[in-house]
């Protein structure tokens, strides 16, 4: 796992050259939202248990088809490896926001994902939905604490978002 200074500093040194304007720049940017980056690591590592719930429970009440006899949910075990993903995603996502970089993203949970999920009949729309509404939750937490720009807590989900969605060829 990279952050984005490792990122850049990597880039530049593989070919050779100083760090110009637009590598200070991104350096600029990373530290520019530190702070907000670890207050909302604050929230997550704080309310995870919280956060889960809520988006399980704003997913199921979305879609209750999911819980009943033949939904992906339907089961104590089923629901429970539901649970599991949540927390893995919002896991992932937390340390790509620290590092205010997706990369980590794409090595350990966008690779091969969607294969798996779908070798497992584990239906995307309902998970893609999950992430969002992680999303949704942990910027509400954070406008409610904070009058910070929160923008930047989106781009790991999306990237995951992403990474799941069908692609165009």
């Amino acid at each position: 796992m990279q952050d984005t200074i490792t990122s850049i500093v990597s880039q530049y040194d593989l070919t050779g050259k100083y760090l110009d304007d637009i590598a200070i720049n991104e350096i600029k940017d990373y530290f520019s939202t530190a702070l907000s980056r670890l207050k909302v690591i604050e929230i997550i590592n704080s309310k995870s248990s919280k956060i889960i719930q809520e988006a399980a429970t704003r997913l199921y009440s979305e879609q209750p088809e999911l819980l009943r006899p033949g939904g992906n949910s339907y089961t104590t075990r089923r629901y429970s490896a539901c649970l599991r993903d949540i927390e893995y995603y919002l896991r992932y996502a937390s340390y790509a926001l620290i590092a205010g970089n997706t990369n980590i993203l794409n090595e350990r949970v966008i690779d091969g994902l969607r294969e798996t999920y779908n070798s497992l009949s584990v239906p995307i729309g309902p998970t893609v939905r999950s992430i969002k509404l992680l999303e949704q939750i942990i910027i509400e937490e954070f406008i409610a604490n904070y009058q910070d720009d929160f923008n930047f807590i989106k781009q790991p989900f999306e990237c995951i978002i992403q990474g799941l969605s069908e692609q165009n060829i």
